[in-house]
């Protein structure tokens, strides 16, 4: 256990890279724009200082308050806002507005090392930052002047993050805005062994959530595999579903339209946020989509 623990730490580290605020612009990845029905692109706003934003390029396609919310943590919590961009633009496509912690980098950074004597990690980006993104998105929804005003669906709100972000995700799950949690690659850690200093991990807040919730998994390969399952079967209060996808640790994030990964949080936030019956009979009913796919497993609990 120690050993997974200590490797787990490493792949944290390696991944803790850190950028500069940069002046506020919007970008879109030439390779990537995402499959839904609206080309997406992600940006820095001055607005939301040490975030990067993801939306629909043309806002005047959007119906008034359709735009659900995503807030992403970086994998290693690290603060390159675009470490998962074609994920993130694939979700916003399809209709939301996605912010992730960090900035967008103008030069390549250099991983974050462990400290020295064998001492905890640490993080470039605070849990306070994904709670932060939600604060903006809520309040530019009524901001005179804002391009997004009255096209937020303020009560649709999905937290989310990748390994070190999921454990962020985790604690702002907690925040009751929050309506559903998609975990990936992440889970908390065994009591007394968390490797990560500013990052909250105690399986008890898992008796706390409310919603609903989602992990994603890269399967056996995954280092963090053994704490989200474990994560996943503590959970006996509401919805949840684990599914696996055989790829390891590092998911399929920068795959085209962010790989299978993003096809499946797609529709999750479909269902548990928009309330779309074919996103729903992806995971549940006698003919769940999900169960029947290859290229993953599913399971499901506490679903009526």
């Amino acid at each position: 256990m120690r050993r997974k623990i200590k490797r787990y730490g490493a792949l944290i580290a390696s991944a803790l890279a850190f950028s500069s605020l940069a002046p506020a612009e919007a970008r879109s990845d030439p390779a990537e724009r995402g499959s839904g029905a609206y080309s997406a692109l992600y940006e820095e706003r001055a607005d939301l200082p040490d975030h990067v934003v993801y939306r629909p390029a043309d806002l005047g396609a959007i119906g008034r308050g359709t735009l659900g919310i995503y807030v992403f943590g970086n994998g290693g919590c690290s603060a390159d806002g675009t470490s998962s961009r074609n994920h993130l633009l694939e979700i916003a496509s399809h209709g939301y507005l996605v912010v992730a912690s960090g900035t967008i980098p103008r030069a390549a950074g250099s991983p974050s090392p462990a400290p020295p004597g064998g001492g905890k990690l640490t993080v470039a980006t605070p849990t306070r930052a994904l709670s932060d993104a939600i604060d903006w998105a809520q309040r530019e929804n009524a901001r005179p002047g804002s391009p997004f005003r009255g096209l937020i669906a303020t009560d649709a709100v999905a937290v989310s993050g990748w390994s070190c972000g999921g454990l962020q995700a985790l604690s702002v799950a907690q925040d009751p805005r929050v309506r559903t949690a998609v975990i990936m690659n992440s889970g908390f850690f065994p009591t007394g062994t968390n490797p990560i200093a500013g990052v909250v991990s105690d399986k008890a807040l898992l008796g706390t959530l409310h919603g609903s919730i989602l992990y994603v998994l890269g399967g056996p390969t995954d280092i963090a595999a053994a704490n989200g399952t474990d994560d996943y079967r503590r959970i006996a209060t509401i919805p949840a579903a684990l599914v696996n996808i055989p790829v390891g640790h590092g998911g399929t994030y920068m795959l085209p339209h962010g790989g299978v990964a993003a096809e499946v949080v797609t529709a999750w936030l479909d269902w548990r946020l928009k309330g779309i019956d074919t996103a729903a009979a992806r995971f549940v009913g006698k003919d769940c989509g999900l169960c029947k796919d290859p290229r993953l497993t599913i399971e499901r609990k506490q679903f009526d």
